[in-house]
Order: structure tokens, then C-alpha cells, then sequence
């Protein structure tokens, strides 16, 4: 997924090349997100949740009346 997101930076820095002032402004902002996405454990970057401590089939072993 890293490599996913350092792909999309290296190409809004690509077009930012050619943009006009505002666009360019706004390009390497989002390349720069990206980067911060493309670092795991990072803030702004996606990790896994942590694993359950109560299975989800243990919830609702009951007969299913309130």
C-alpha cells in the first residue's frame, strides 16, 4: 500500500511541474499527504485495528431472545 500512495505523490508533483501557481500549490499539498500516507504508522496513515479480545461468534451465542 506504501507504494501505492508514493506513486500518487510522485505523480501530483509531476503535474504540479506544469500547473499554474494555485494548482501547484494545491498538487504539492496532495503529495504531501500522500507522503505522509506512504508511512506506516505514521499519522494520517492507515493501519490495521488491533485484533478483537472477544471473538465475535462468543457475542451472540445466545438463544437470540431479549
Amino acid at each position: 500500500m506504501e507504494d501505492f500512495y508514493r506513486g500518487f505523490a510522485q505523480r501530483a508533483r509531476d503535474l504540479a511541474e506544469n500547473a499554474d501557481p494555485f494548482t501547484k500549490r494545491r498538487l504539492l499539498d496532495l503529495a504531501h499527504r500522500y507522503d505522509l500516507k506512504s508511512k506506516p504508522g505514521a499519522p494520517g496513515g492507515r493501519t490495521l485495528p488491533p485484533p478483537r479480545a472477544t471473538p465475535p461468534t462468543a457475542l451472540f451465542s445466545g438463544s437470540g431472545e431479549a
